[in-house]
């Protein structure tokens, strides 16, 4: 049950990341503050906000999609060995009365190596998880990177930042400079054309 316990710790942490971006979903206060017309281009300084970015970019979605179901797979994988080894640990402790000693001591040496066996590969789950997690992060940054470098050179603009809410080294722009709304769309219009 402990070792269960730390790989739903582990992919809770992973997920948990996940969820946090798509409790972004939830969030509109960045929407408020977007402007309804383009910035113009002689502006140097812009920002994004990365919550409604984040909320809104097709390819973080399919992102977040794509963690969840390979959590959901290693959390079903995980679980359904764990089932299975309990299920021989209880027939064990059902049968142990009518084995001879000797059996006794071989399907405890089998039951005690198969369940270190478990452990390792619950771990292995985890940390696969946990690298699949940082793959796609480092491809979301990528990508957003890349756009937001050209769509800077196309803009004129000098500086693009971003805001979240809660971080606090953007602690207040003009909503003027917000270019969001159609940064968002843009970025989602490079997507759509890159997964035909």
């Amino acid at each position: 049950m402990k070792t269960r316990a730390i790989l739903f710790s582990k992919l809770a942490a992973g997920l948990l990341i996940a969820g946090t971006i798509a409790a972004c979903n939830q969030n509109k206060s960045g929407d408020k503050s977007a402007p309804t017309t383009p910035v113009p281009a002689n502006t140097a300084v812009v920002f994004v906000n990365q919550d409604s970015l984040l909320a809104k970019y097709d390819y973080a979605k399919d992102m977040r999609k794509r963690l969840q179901d390979k959590g959901n797979a290693a959390q079903n994988d995980v679980g359904s060995r764990q089932q299975a080894l309990q299920r021989e640990i209880a027939q064990y402790q059902k049968d142990q009365n009518t084995m001879s000693a000797n059996e006794r001591s071989m399907t405890e040496t089998r039951l005690q190596r198969e369940g270190q066996e478990f452990q390792r590969y619950q771990q292995n789950a985890g940390a696969d998880f946990q690298n699949a997690q940082a793959d796609e992060t480092k491809k979301l940054y990528d990508k957003v990177y890349a756009f937001t470098k050209q769509y800077a050179k196309d803009n004129g603009y000098k500086v693009v930042l971003t805001f979240q809410t809660g971080n606090t080294s953007l602690l207040y722009a003009d909503p003027g400079l917000d270019i969001t709304a159609d940064f968002v769309k843009k970025i989602n219009e490079a997507y759509a054309k890159e997964k035909k």
